[in-house]
C-alpha cells in the first residue's frame, strides 16, 4: 500500500504533462463536436416533424381532392340506392324513371371515382345524427333546388316523420321531427332583387339614352326570398349563374338588364357580366355580415349543360346514352371556342373571383358534372325542348350530396 501510495504521488515529468494537456484538449475537442452534432441532430429532429405536418396536408389535399377523377359504370346496382321514383317532392320534369327514359336506370350505376381516394358515399342517417338541431337552407335557382330534392328525398327514406313548412321566405321546407334538422330551399334567379322596369316620363337618365324598358337589378339589395335565410339556417349552399346568360329573357335589346346602386342608374350602363361583379360582391359581404355565429357558408360552383346542336330554343338536344369521354369534354366545355355550353366556366371565372378571401367555402361540383351529358332529362322532361340543364332524379345530384357531405366532415358545426 505504502509503495502504491508513493508511486501515485509521485511528481509527473515534463512528457506526463504535456501528454496530459493533449488529452484533456482532445477530450474538450470531442466533447465540443458532440455538442454541435446534437444541436444539430435536434434541430433536424424537429424541422422534419413539421415538414412532414405540411407535407401531411399537402398529399392529403391531393389525395382527396374529389373533383379531379373519372366516371366508372357498376352493372350490378339493379334499383336506386338511396331513393325510386316514388319521392313526391320530385318535380315531374326530372323524374326520369316515371317518365320511363330509355338509360334512367343506368344513369345511377355510374359512380365517381376520384384520383388517388374514394368518394364516401352518402350515409343518410349518420347525416341526421351529427345535424341534429340543424337548419340548412339552398339559396339559388332551380338547379338548387335539383340538389335540395336529392337531399330530401335521400333523408326521407330513413326518417319520414316530416313536418311541411316554409321558414324565413323559402320556396319549400321540410323538418324531419325524430331529429329536429330543417331544409329549406329559397328561390331566387339573381341573388339580388330584380323586377320589370318602364321609362317614365320624367326623362331620367335612362331615358335620356333612349331605354324604354327592362329588368331592374339591384346589386346591393338582397332578393326577398332568401334576405333573412342567414339569420335562420346554420349551413347555407348558395348558387347563381344560369339567368345571367339568358337572352331569352334578358334580351340586351329588348329587354336589357338595366343595374341600380344605392337607388340610382349605375352609370354608364353595364352589361351582365359587370353585373354579375358587383352582386357577388354585394351579396358576398351581405351574408357574411347576416350569418350566424359559426355558420358554415358555401357556394356551389357551376351546373354544366350539355345541348348540342344549337341552345335549347334552337333545337339543342341532349340524346347520349353515356358519359362524355375527356376529349369530349374538352371540345363541349373550351371557352375558346365560345361553344352554347361555355356558361358554366365563364361563370367559375366569376365566381372564384368573387369568393376570393372570402369565409365562403367553394364546393366544386362542374367538373364531375362535366362528363354527365347522358344524366338530363332530355325529351323526358315532358317540355317543347329537350331538358339539357337540369338532371334526373335520381342521378347526379346524388353524387353532389356526396361531396356535400364529404366537405360537410371537415367543417365544424355548431354545437
Amino acid at each position: 500500500m505504502a509503495t502504491r501510495d508513493h508511486y501515485s504521488r509521485k511528481p509527473p515529468t515534463s512528457a506526463t504533462t504535456l501528454s496530459t494537456s493533449r488529452l484533456i484538449l482532445a477530450l474538450l475537442c470531442l466533447a465540443s463536436l458532440f455538442i454541435c452534432f446534437s444541436l444539430f441532430k435536434s434541430d433536424n429532429v424537429q424541422s422534419p416533424v413539421l415538414n412532414r405536418s405540411a407535407m401531411s396536408k399537402n398529399i392529403n389535399y391531393k389525395k382527396c381532392n374529389y373533383t379531379d377523377g373519372r366516371w366508372i359504370y357498376d352493372p350490378t346496382v339493379r334499383s336506386p340506392p338511396r331513393y325510386d321514383h316514388t319521392c313526391k317532392e320530385i318535380y315531374k320534369g326530372w323524374n326520369c324513371l316515371g317518365s320511363n327514359k330509355s338509360n334512367a336506370l343506368d344513369i345511377v350505376k355510374w359512380r365517381w371515382k376520384p384520383d388517388g381516394c374514394d368518394l364516401p358515399q352518402f350515409d343518410p342517417l349518420k347525416f341526421l345524427q351529427d345535424f341534429r338541431d340543424t337548419n340548412i337552407g339552398f339559396v339559388g335557382d332551380s338547379l338548387n333546388r335539383n340538389m335540395f330534392v336529392s337531399l330530401f328525398c335521400t333523408l326521407k327514406r330513413v326518417s319520414s316523420e316530416v313536418k311541411k313548412w316554409r321558414p324565413v321566405g323559402a320556396d319549400r321546407g321540410f323538418t324531419f321531427i325524430r331529429y329536429n334538422l330543417t331544409m329549406a330551399y329559397h328561390r331566387t334567379n339573381l341573388l339580388a332583387r330584380y323586377g320589370r322596369w318602364t321609362a317614365s316620363n320624367n326623362a331620367g337618365v335612362l331615358e335620356s339614352l333612349g331605354y324604354k324598358e327592362g329588368y331592374r337589378v339591384d346589386v346591393d339589395i338582397p332578393e326577398g326570398t332568401w334576405a333573412e335565410a342567414p339569420n335562420f339556417h346554420d349551413i347555407l349552399i348558395f348558387n347563381t349563374g344560369h339567368w345571367w346568360w339568358a337572352p331569352s329573357k334578358f334580351d340586351p335589346i329588348k329587354s336589357p338588364m338595366l343595374f341600380f346602386e344605392k337607388g340610382i342608374p349605375v352609370m354608364p350602363p353595364v352589361p351582365p357580366h359587370v353585373g354579375l361583379d358587383m352582386v357577388l360582391s354585394h351579396m358576398i359581404s351581405f351574408v357574411e355580415k347576416k350569418a350566424r355565429p359559426g355558420a358554415i357558408l358555401i357556394f356551389r360552383t357551376q351546373s354544366p349543360r350539355h345541348f348540342e346542336g344549337g341552345d335549347w330554343d334552337q333545337g339543342g338536344s341532349c340524346s347520349r346514352l353515356q358519359p362524355l369521354a375527356p376529349q369530349e369534354v374538352k371540345e363541349f366545355f373550351s371557352l375558346k371556342n365560345n361553344g352554347t355550353n361555355m356558361e358554366a366556366r365563364l361563370v367559375n371565372q366569376h365566381l372564384y373571383k368573387a369568393l376570393k378571401g372570402s369565409v365562403f367555402h367553394i364546393l366544386d361540383i362542374t367538373r364531375m358534372s362535366e362528363y354527365r351529358a347522358d344524366a338530363h332529362p332530355s325529351a323526358a322532361g315532358g317540355k317543347k325542348h329537350d331538358d339539357c340543364m337540369h338532371w334526373c332524379l335520381p342521378g347526379l345530384t346524388d353524387t353532389w350530396n356526396d361531396l356535400f357531405m364529404s366537405h360537410l366532415n371537415d367543417f365544424k358545426v355548431r354545437n
